[in-house]
């Protein structure tokens, strides 16, 4: 999954063609051992 952007350390994560596998439109964000998913349409979150 191509990195696109990178603070506090704090990696931001995005597929930009990846119709089949996702349906909508979302980034993911990780620290250290953390991962969330946020849709970006409405920016509810999915914590893991």
């Amino acid at each position: 999954m191509p990195t696109i952007s990178i603070f506090y350390g704090i990696q931001i994560m995005m597929y930009f063609y990846d119709n089949g596998k996702h349906n909508l439109p979302h980034i993911h964000a990780e620290y250290q051992d953390d991962e969330a998913v946020f849709s970006i349409l409405d920016g509810e979150g999915n914590f893991g």
